[in-house]
């Protein structure tokens, strides 16, 4: 789904930049949304989540429930539609919140993987939890949640398929939820309500490419270079530059799922003009070389 076009987005930015700059950071996002569970619970209840590698998510189907964890204050209590995002997947517990021993909570759970071998803008940006009350959300957000739970009771062919590309724009949308009704942002969501390093940082995210100096980037902010690279490092806790090399080394990742695509061509897509050059950086700020990581992606897609 384009979240420029999505119904309600609009006027909900502070900024007419800000939902194409957001758009265009998920769509190049390093990120794969899975289903793995769908649970239905009577009477007393309690699951146990341990620290995940990953975010977690819980959508719930029908019913209530609780949910308690020492990374947050009070426990949250969640009613049908709502939708609960651990991003950083800290330890948590969920159990029964419903007054008669026959209601049925039925929960859809995910994983959130950031695949990316840099730090993705966006998990360091959101908090340990959010969110998203059914009561509050926008009808988009609504029907999806009611599609989600349709399919998930279906038992419908390709059912774990279709679920997880419905997951996959859940998050999406839980995303925009959270950047309208929070103003406690950090990192990329403090940026993206700056209108001049939000213009900055769209014009990065669609062209990676570009022969980017800090000149050019404090130009198009209409800052000085100075006052721009205090900015932007305050804002997104890295120097501008930094984030360029961060940026086009997440979306090499993504170049390099496909096979078909040499690493010199990537290197030159991205503007550096000595794949030598490009390889050598590629390793240092992920840790892993090129062939290395479309050997790994080959394996997964195997196995």
């Amino acid at each position: 789904m384009s979240i420029e076009h999505h119904p309600t987005l609009a006027a909900h930015t502070h900024h007419h930049a800000v939902a194409p700059a957001l758009e265009s950071l998920l769509n190049h996002s390093m990120l794969r949304v899975d289903i793995v569970a769908e649970e239905q619970y009577c009477g007393s209840w309690f699951m146990d989540e341990p620290r995940y590698h990953c975010g977690l998510f819980h959508l719930v189907g029908t019913g209530e429930c609780l949910v308690e964890s020492s990374a947050f204050s009070e426990a949250l209590h969640l009613e049908a539609g709502d939708l609960v995002v651990l991003p950083h997947g800290d330890p948590h517990r969920l159990y029964a919140r419903n007054d008669h021993e026959e209601t049925v909570t039925s929960l859809i759970c995910g994983e959130l993987h950031f695949s990316s071998h840099t730090q993705h803008p966006l998990s360091h940006a959101l908090p340990t939890c959010f969110v998203v009350r059914a009561a509050q959300a926008d009808a988009v957000f609504r029907h999806l949640t009611a599609m989600m739970v349709d399919v998930a009771h279906s038992g419908m062919p390709g059912r774990k398929v279709l679920l997880n590309k419905l997951a996959d724009t859940l998050f999406t949308l839980a995303v925009c939820d959270y950047a309208h009704r929070n103003t406690d942002h950090r990192g990329l969501f403090a940026a993206l309500a700056d209108g001049r390093i939000c213009k900055v940082l769209q014009a990065v995210h669609e062209n990676p490419g570009q022969s980017w100096t800090m000149q050019s980037m404090a130009s198009l902010a209409c800052m000085s270079r100075s006052a721009f690279a205090e900015r932007f490092a305050q804002l997104m806790k890295m120097p501008p530059m930094q984030y360029v090399t961060q940026w086009r080394v997440s979306v090499a990742e993504r170049m390099l799922r496909d096979k078909q695509l040499s690493v010199a061509w990537i290197s030159e897509q991205l503007g550096y003009s000595s794949e030598a050059a490009f390889r050598r950086l590629f390793k240092r700020v992920s840790g892993i070389c090129p062939g290395r990581l479309r050997n790994l992606n080959e394996e997964r897609v195997l196995n």
